[in-house]
């Protein structure tokens, strides 16, 4: 089978033209504000970067409408603490699990948070730091820890997070049973990946190699195996998970999934 480059070239042209004029017309230079708030630090005004480049939109063939709200996802941020909807929809997450609606700075001074036992796998975005101040925080480096044999005792924390992590892991439905191995009764998991929000899932094997990061990533642990679609809860469920909830935050720009382990 032969590759048409020129069509290829032209399809590029076609999608990031057709987005950068979508995105010109919201475009929050200045910092504007928007009908949500920040769940990290509660501040209202956000702006936004581009952040996708030509040759991820072409191999993930993403439409102009869905470059342009995964670039939101990634590159709309916070104007107060930084934060992007990727991690600001993971720390709605975190406060559904937990129960309340204070800012994600604020919860994390309670001393119910105090008490959690909190596993976050990989860098949770701009979390981290915040995570970092738990008392009982662990943090699991990728890819030293391997996700799909965690180095942790069953049912030993409350919390396990990750963020845009699950799709570069070769079998997502065996680190998510992991997941849930380490938490306790009743303990609770919360994650986001890159969700193409009209499509269902697809496992990239046979493509070629596609990574996330800077455009001239290479490295191993950046190739993405899963592209994940509306059926995200699936592979949560797959992994033994009953109670599951899937969060969203200016739908379809920015999704984190949030399930309990435990019956029902």
């Amino acid at each position: 089978m032969r590759y048409d480059f020129r069509s290829q070239i032209s399809f590029i042209r076609r999608c990031v033209g057709a987005a950068r004029r979508s995105i010109g017309s919201s475009r929050l230079a200045g910092g504007e504000p928007r009908s949500f708030s920040c769940a990290i630090c509660g501040g209202k005004s956000f702006r936004f970067t581009t952040v996708l480049w030509p040759g991820l939109v072409a191999e993930w063939e993403l439409s102009p409408a869905e470059a342009h709200y995964i670039d939101r996802q990634q590159g709309e941020t916070c104007v107060r603490c930084g934060g992007n909807l990727r991690s600001i929809v993971l720390a709605n997450a975190l406060r559904a699990a937990v129960g309340t609606e204070r800012p994600l700075r604020r919860l994390i001074r309670s001393s119910k948070m105090k008490r959690l036992a909190v596993l976050e796998l990989n860098e949770a975005g701009s979390l981290h730091t915040v995570l970092a101040k738990l008392p009982k925080h662990v943090f699991g480096a990728y890819p030293a820890v391997d996700m799909q044999a965690l180095p942790y005792q069953d049912g030993t924390f409350d919390l396990v997070i990750h963020s845009d992590t699950l799709e570069h892991i070769e079998d997502p439905v065996k680190a998510l049973t992991e997941c849930r191995r380490v938490l306790k009764p009743g303990g609770a998991l919360c994650f986001t990946v890159p969700v193409v929000a009209g499509r269902m899932s697809r496992n990239r094997r046979g493509l070629p190699n596609s990574y996330h990061g800077a455009p001239t990533t290479g490295a191993s642990d950046y190739v993405v195996h899963t592209e994940f679609g509306a059926d995200v809860w699936e592979f949560v469920a797959r992994a033994g998970f009953s109670r599951i909830a899937v969060l969203t935050l200016d739908y379809p720009t920015a999704t984190a999934v949030m399930a309990r382990n435990g019956p029902d």
